[in-house]
């Protein structure tokens, strides 16, 4: 084999490389949500009041807040909170806009057009105040924030999944198919959906990393998650008001659960997107 030959393994291996940094934080971090439960069984939601602004000890690994809740266990459970909400976000959105971009670039005509001006409405405004709408409308919950972000998002899927349908209807192969008689669901089943994929799950890498730091933000204001609901986001406002009476360690740690989700997710999008352009090239 030459060495001309062997950059494009090489490339490969490179960009693999690239993925492990975010997996291990994704891993760590679906670990502590899946099985933090069963390893630290303290209840997140029981007060003792004796041991309140208790500062990390063995007890109480990450210390305890103003009513005196295992910060820990805490952070597993909004863990679990974040990573899920964003898995709903990604997945209701992601179908929904989708289909509306598939139907807009295959119809086009009146449908694209009536498709498109409804989805300019939701795009006029940005996607944060927007969820903070849906959630002051149906009233401010942890349900109230998934669905303002998902409306939020399914614009975004579709204007993109309409861009790479009428990229890839104009190619030669797809031409090909249906003048040999394949049908429209038979071409869009097997060539045009999977050269969507790659495009769709870096966008969906994405949307989860802006999902869980927009959930945060609707819970940090109020108009997410209530307290006393284990969320990352309303556990850094609960605990923003002891940070000037010492009890730094209620909003750090998740302050740091979310850098790390949100960091992991980004990194996760830009790798996947690195990789998928050299194999290309």
């Amino acid at each position: 084999m030459t060495k001309k030959e062997s950059r494009p393994c090489h490339s490969i291996l490179l960009c693999r490389r690239e993925f492990f940094v975010p997996l291990c934080f994704f891993f760590l971090l679906v670990s502590l949500a899946g099985w933090g439960s069963f390893l630290w069984k303290a209840d997140p939601l029981k007060t003792d009041l004796a041991g309140r602004l208790s500062a990390p000890s063995m007890d109480h690994p990450m210390g305890t807040d103003g009513s005196g809740r295992d910060i820990f266990s805490r952070f597993i459970h909004g863990a679990r909170i974040s990573l899920l909400s964003g898995l709903i976000v990604v997945f209701v959105s992601g179908i929904i806009g989708n289909i509306l971009g598939i139907l807009a670039a295959h119809f086009r005509g009146i449908v694209d057009v009536s498709i498109m001006r409804l989805l300019d409405i939701f795009l006029a405004f940005p996607q944060l105040i927007l969820a903070m709408a849906v959630s002051i409308c149906l009233g401010p919950s942890l349900k109230s924030a998934v669905a303002g972000i998902a409306l939020g998002c399914i614009p975004v899927y579709a204007r993109l999944m309409r861009s790479e349908v009428l990229q890839i209807e104009s190619r030669q192969f797809v031409t090909a198919a249906g003048l040999l008689g394949f049908s429209s669901v038979y071409i869009f089943i097997r060539h045009i959906i999977p050269q969507t994929a790659p495009t769709m799950l870096i966008q969906s890498a994405a949307v989860f990393g802006s999902t869980i730091i927009s959930l945060s933000a609707l819970g940090f204001v109020g108009l997410g998650a209530q307290i006393p609901t284990p969320e990352w986001g309303a556990m850094i406002s609960e605990g923003m008001v002891y940070i000037l009476n010492g009890g730094w360690w209620i909003a750090l740690w998740p302050g740091l659960g979310l850098f790390i989700a949100v960091a992991g997710a980004n990194i996760f999008s830009d790798s996947l997107s690195n990789f998928i352009t050299r194999k290309n090239i």
